[in-house]
């Protein structure tokens, strides 16, 4: 009989979750948009991943379950719950072990975290205190450009001309950008400078967290090829490519954690 370990991520705009076999491969996976109970959102989200593996019918039957992301404290049928800086550490160093340093832009927040040889943390630093450059203020940018998150994402970079967005907080930078546009300002100018605006402050958040070295992005907002290329423009430095979805990694990582104490568990019971 096969044995099978879950990472849930609880996120404030999406939830996830990686199915691990034993030898680590990843079997299963799942993103939905969050609903208002994180236990809603991790029960239909670690559904969705099981649906799509043979060998395990249901969340109880689980060899071991982490829980992370905001909601973690929420996740009544996990095993454990670790955070999501450790877990995205994990996540991001299984993928690609030669990943020194992370910047994650997550619904709420952005973090800047450097990552050690083997995973663990070495230093954070977190921007929690403005929405602004987080997934929640790209779909804000998103509704007042009427267009979708991925429109969005690819706008700027047919811009030849940043318009500079002054403002740093999501709510004077969203009144500084409805007056841009009544101006008939070039959307695609109007977008580099709002992903330039981002990219300062994700730089802030990574020389917070001392990374250096072989950087990648985390989180949904890690697909916005738009931001992606601010990023590099400000780090002056090409990010990491990788091969695993960004935004799974956080339950990537929690489902690295529990596969890790899982195994660890039943080799004491096998000595027993």
């Amino acid at each position: 009989m096969k044995n099978y370990f879950g990472g849930c991520d609880v996120g404030s705009t999406y939830g996830k979750s990686v199915i691990l076999d034993e030898a680590g491969n990843i079997v299963g996976t799942s993103t939905i948009k969050s609903k208002i109970s994180p236990v809603e959102t991790a029960n239909l989200s670690l559904r969705e991943a099981i649906s799509i593996v043979d060998g395990i019918d249901k969340i109880e039957d689980f060899d071991y379950l982490v829980g992370t992301g905001y909601g973690r404290n929420k996740v009544p049928f996990a095993d454990e719950n670790i955070s999501e800086i450790s877990c995205h550490a994990m996540g991001v160093h299984i993928t690609d072990p030669n990943v020194t340093a992370i910047i994650d832009i997550g619904g709420q927040d952005v973090k800047g975290i450097s990552i050690d040889r083997d995973g663990t943390v070495k230093n954070f630093a977190m921007n929690d205190k403005c929405a602004a450059g987080t997934g929640r203020f790209y779909e804000m940018m998103a509704r007042l450009f009427e267009i979708s998150l991925e429109e969005f994402s690819e706008l700027s970079m047919t811009a030849k001309n940043v318009i500079v967005i002054t403002a740093q907080c999501s709510v004077f930078a969203e009144s500084e950008v409805i007056s841009l546009i009544a101006e008939n300002m070039p959307k695609n100018e109007i977008a580099a400078g709002i992903q330039l605006s981002v990219a300062k402050r994700c730089f802030v958040m990574a020389k917070k967290a001392g990374t250096d070295g072989k950087i990648a992005l985390t989180g949904g907002c890690a697909k916005n090829k738009g931001l992606r290329k601010a990023i590099e423009h400000v780090l002056r430095t090409n990010l990491i490519e990788l091969k695993t979805d960004p935004q799974l990694m956080g339950a990537l990582g929690a489902a690295e954690f529990a596969r890790q104490k899982g195994l660890a568990l039943s080799k004491k019971t096998d000595i027993r």
